[in-house]
């Protein structure tokens, strides 16, 4: 396995069906530019996404049934070499070379992380908006509004590894905490260009669940501040909550305007 290999890890419960060959091809389409190993975390019911993510040459991993850090952890443990991580949602998209970028980002060996643009789009793939903090997501991460979209993120897969994968405690923001435990290892390398694209839709678990993700990255970022500014942290949270909520109703009138 060549050392410059991506480990592209997709969970599903398989019901999606339509959403998921829309993504198994984006996967596949990258293949062009990157070597990757595509793992597909899905339950043993779920028959016709098993055989559709095997048409596109994917390696079937059961999903565990305990979440989704757990699912993704199952994808890592079936690492055969790789040097780097990338995750993509069930009904989420790569752009077209988005990998590739990524990948040449992480050519310096300083770099732990590589992140690109995101664009939002509606169920019928209409970009509704996009995200490109670029180097202020890595400023805002520790006390502000997490703005590094997990799929189109790619990261070391040895470093990933040194922190335990992802905590299967957390069930919204367990890329947060990683990406918080992540910044001892090197700097967070990044792109404007969009290299993914985020479904935003009523079934997807952050958007449906907005306060209880909003709660649980509070707890995570409180854990990973210094003891003394600990108590302090209601300061900003409040403030990074509601404009979280009016930036997250803002992309639904959007869609809904569409």
């Amino acid at each position: 396995m060549p050392d410059s290999a991506v480990l592209v890890v997709l969970p599903t419960l398989g019901d999606r069906l339509e959403m998921l060959e829309q993504t198994l091809k984006s996967v596949d389409d990258q293949r062009r530019d990157v070597d990757l190993t595509l793992v597909v975390v899905a339950p043993a019911r779920a028959t016709e996404a098993r055989a559709l993510a095997a048409r596109y040459g994917a390696i079937i991993v059961d999903d565990p049934k305990t979440g989704i850090s757990e699912a993704i952890n199952r994808g890592l443990a079936a690492r055969t070499g790789e040097a780097f991580y990338a995750w993509i949602g069930d009904d989420d998209l790569f752009r077209p070379g988005g990998l590739a970028q990524l990948r040449e980002l992480l050519d310096d060996e300083r770099a732990v992380l590589a992140f690109g643009g995101c664009d939002y789009i509606d169920p019928e793939g209409r970009t509704i908006a996009v995200s490109r903090a670029g180097r202020l997501a890595r400023f805002l991460l520790p006390w502000g509004p997490d703005l590094i979209p997990h799929p189109g993120t790619m990261v070391r897969l040895d470093a990933l590894q040194q922190i335990g994968g992802f905590d299967v405690g957390l069930r919204y923001a367990m890329d947060l905490d990683a990406f918080l435990k992540l910044r001892r290892f090197g700097r967070f390398a990044s792109t404007r260009r969009s290299v993914s694209a985020f479904r935003w839709h009523p079934d997807s678990l952050t958007v449906s669940n907005r306060r209880m993700s909003s709660l649980e990255s509070e707890r995570i970022k409180r854990r990973h501040l210094p003891a003394a500014l600990r108590p302090l942290s209601p300061l900003w949270q409040y403030p990074v909550r509601w404009a979280s909520a009016l930036a997250a109703r803002g992309v639904s009138a959007r869609a809904r305007a569409l």
